[in-house]
């Protein structure tokens, strides 16, 4: 008997929730995080999964929700029949499902079309071509989740700022490469409106305009990245199929190796004894609490 693939199984159970009711149209699919934890499969094969049910018609992302099961009425676009017109918001949606599942180097319009059922050049009657496609993308994904009042004080102002940019990366890894030239910005209302959020934030310190902005592209740069590294390290792990942990036991040998020259006593002492593990979570906390304090300095010295 041949085994079904698991990502196979993944969507036929899914499958059979749209077709008892408990999955309406509209309704969201589990997140690829969630069917990991469910099945206990890796990411790629949830991606599968959920992908199976695109090409099949039953799913479609939404931005900022996920991927949604498809009314029955819309179905599939084919070449005969009445369907629903194109819409310049789903082309953006599909867009940005394929980015995050498969990486922004995967992006073509073919590869949208596809997604869509529709012909290439059906896109290019609502976006004239990948450049301007990834610029409507990026405005999407900074869109997803409003950051609220500005709070009183700058630090806190700064620091949840810092947080909800670094939140958009780990939706969408591949945003922080999309958004990586600062002589050559992307021009997006989203991205601007990010902007000015974190320039209010420093509305009442004794900051100059220039300090301000300054200040605004310092964290953006650190945040950014720590995002581009967080992704370059889940690339790694996809590409080599093993995890930190694994990589290192590897590798200790070669590390024991170089550190028994004593050439490097200083990183020996540090890195030794006491249990010591980099993680980028933490080194985020670390780095973010002392640009804060740096930034507190300067406005001590301003003030004064």
């Amino acid at each position: 008997m041949t085994t079904q693939p698991p990502y196979l199984a993944i969507a036929a159970e899914l499958r059979r929730r749209v077709q008892v009711g408990e999955l309406g149209p509209g309704d969201r699919f589990p997140s690829t995080r969630a069917i990991t934890r469910e099945w206990g499969v890796a990411m790629a094969t949830a991606t599968r999964a959920l992908a199976v049910l695109r090409q099949e018609g039953l799913a479609r992302p939404e931005p900022g929700v996920g991927t949604v099961v498809v009314p029955a009425a819309k179905g599939t676009r084919g070449e005969g029949g009445a369907v629903a017109p194109l819409a310049r918001e789903e082309i953006v949606a599909a867009a940005l499902e394929l980015a995050d599942t498969e990486g922004l180097h995967t992006l073509t319009m073919r590869r949208v079309a596809t997604r869509l059922g529709v012909s290439t050049m059906a896109l290019y009657r609502h976006v004239p071509g990948k450049p301007e496609l990834i610029r409507l993308m990026a405005d999407a994904a900074c869109g997803e989740v409003p950051l609220g009042p500005v709070p009183a004080h700058w630090r806190t102002g700064l620091e949840r700022g810092a947080r909800w940019l670094r939140d958009v990366y780990a939706r969408h890894p591949w945003l922080a490469h999309a958004l990586a030239s600062y002589t050559r910005p992307v021009a997006t209302p989203n991205a601007m409106a990010y902007t000015e959020w974190m320039l209010r934030a420093m509305r009442g310190t004794p900051l100059t305009h220039s300090q301000k902005l300054h200040t605004h592209l310092m964290l953006l740069a650190y945040v950014q990245g720590l995002s581009m590294a967080n992704d370059l390290e889940e690339q790694a792990r996809q590409d080599s199929g093993i995890s930190d942990g694994e990589w290192m036991e590897q590798n200790e040998p070669r590390f024991d190796a170089i550190h028994s020259g004593g050439a490097y006593p200083e990183l020996a002492s540090v890195t030794s004894g006491d249990g010591f593990g980099l993680d980028l979570r933490t080194l985020f906390e670390f780095g973010l609490g002392r640009t804060l304090d740096g930034i507190a300095s300067l406005i001590d010295e301003t003030s004064g």
